[in-house]
C-alpha cells in the first residue's frame, strides 16, 4: 500500500506530530509506505516528492511547522492543475492520499475524491473553525500562546493606566478571541460571530474605569465587524489573496476609543506569533490521535472522510458533509465571555 501525504494552508504546531503518527503506525502496522508531497497540493500538481519513513520523522514531535512544507494552492482553482495531480498519482503508484489542513485544503480534498481519488482528511486550523470536529490541530497552541499574551499585556496595562487591544486570528469565527478571552480574563471580547456596538463598548470602558479600574484588556478576532446601524462604519481591508489585513480592525478601534473616552489606547496584533513554535501537548496528542485513525482508515477500506474529534472520541466524518461549512463559536461560550466582563 503506497499512500500519499501532504500539509496544505497555513501552517500551524502540531502538524509534524500527525505526519510521524502516519509514518510509524503505517511503516510497523500496516506495511505501508508513505510519499510526502512538498509544498501541499502544489507538491502534488508538481510531482515533488519525498520518501518518508523513520529516520525522516526522528525528533520531530515537538517541532513545530511541517516538515513537508505547505502553500495555499486549490488544484481546481489553476488551469491543468488537477490533471497534473491525478497525473502524479498515478505516477507515483498511489493507492490513497492523507490531506492535513484547514477547510481551503479540505474542500480541494473533496474535488479531488469527487475524480475518483481515495482521501482522508485530518483537520488543521488555529481559527478551529473546521466544521464536524471538535478541534483542530493547532487550537490550543494558539490558545496558549494568546492567553499568555494576555497575561502579560495585562501588567502593562494597569502600569500605564491604558486600555489595550489584543487582536488574534478568525476571520469567520472567533473561537480564539474567545478561549483566551475568558481565559485571560479579558474585559471585552469582540467576534466575527457577535457584531459589536462601539458606543456599548465605549460605555462599559467608561464605567469600569470610573468605578473600579484604571485598565482594561480587549481581545478583538481580525474579523469582528461593527453591528450595522451602529455609529462606527468600517469595512473589513482585505489583502491581495483575500485576507484580512492584521491589525486594521483593532487600529479601527484604537482611533475610536481613544477619540470617545479620552483613554491612552495601544494595539498588540499576535498575527503569525499565535501559529509559530513548540505544539502543546494537547496538540502533540491530537495530531496523533488523528494521524494513527488515518492511516487505519485508509487500511480498512474507509475513504473520503475526515478525522474529527467528538465527545473525546476519534471519529470520521464525509468530506461531502463539511464542504463549505463553517463551525461557529456557540452562543454560550461568548455569553461567558460578556458575563465575565
Amino acid at each position: 500500500m503506497r499512500v500519499g501525504l501532504l500539509t496544505g494552508g497555513g501552517d500551524v504546531p502540531g502538524l509534524n506530530a500527525a505526519i510521524r503518527a502516519i509514518v510509524k503506525r503505517g511503516e510497523m502496522e500496516h506495511g505501508a509506505s508513505i510519499i510526502g508531497f512538498r509544498n501541499g497540493w502544489q507538491g502534488l500538481a508538481d510531482g515533488d516528492v519525498m520518501s518518508l519513513s523513520r529516520p525522516q520523522i526522528r525528533n520531530v514531535l515537538p517541532l513545530g511547522g511541517t516538515l513537508l512544507g505547505t502553500a495555499r494552492f486549490h488544484p481546481k482553482k489553476a488551469d491543468g492543475s488537477m490533471d497534473a495531480v491525478l497525473a502524479t498519482l498515478e505516477a507515483e503508484r498511489i493507492d490513497a492520499v492523507i490531506v492535513i489542513g484547514g477547510d481551503g485544503t479540505l474542500h480541494a480534498a473533496s474535488k479531488v475524491a469527487d475524480e475518483g481519488i481515495k482521501i482522508v482528511g485530518i483537520p488543521k486550523t488555529i481559527d478551529n473553525d473546521v466544521w464536524g470536529t471538535e478541534r483542530s490541530i493547532g487550537f490550543n497552541t494558539a490558545v496558549t500562546i494568546a492567553t499568555e499574551a494576555v497575561d502579560r499585556i495585562r501588567t502593562t496595562a494597569e502600569s500605564h493606566n491604558r486600555v489595550l487591544l489584543v487582536e488574534v486570528m478568525g476571520r469567520h469565527a472567533g473561537w480564539i478571541a474567545a478561549t483566551a478571552g475568558i481565559a485571560g480574563g479579558a474585559e471585552v471580547v469582540l467576534a466575527p460571530e457577535r457584531p459589536f456596538d462601539i458606543e456599548q463598548v465605549v460605555r462599559q470602558l467608561k464605567h469600569r474605569h470610573r468605578a473600579h479600574a484604571s485598565f482594561s484588556i480587549i481581545v478583538v478576532a481580525e474579523g469582528a465587524v461593527p453591528a450595522k446601524g451602529t455609529a462606527m462604519q468600517y469595512e473589513t481591508e482585505l489583502g491581495q489573496f483575500g485576507e484580512i489585513v492584521a491589525g486594521s480592525v483593532s487600529e479601527r478601534l484604537k482611533c475610536e476609543i481613544a477619540e470617545r473616552t479620552g483613554f491612552d489606547t495601544r494595539v498588540t496584533v499576535l498575527g503569525h506569533v499565535q501559529r509559530g513554535g513548540s505544539p502543546t501537548p494537547a496538540d502533540r496528542i491530537l495530531g496523533s490521535r488523528f494521524g494513527v485513525a488515518a492511516i487505519d482508515a485508509i487500511a480498512n477500506g474507509e475513504t473520503n472522510v475526515m478525522t474529527a474529534l467528538q465527545a473525546d472520541e476519534i471519529v470520521l466524518v464525509p468530506l461531502s458533509e463539511i464542504a463549505g461549512k463553517v463551525k461557529h463559536v456557540p452562543t454560550e461560550l461568548l455569553d461567558v465571555a460578556t458575563a465575565l466582563a
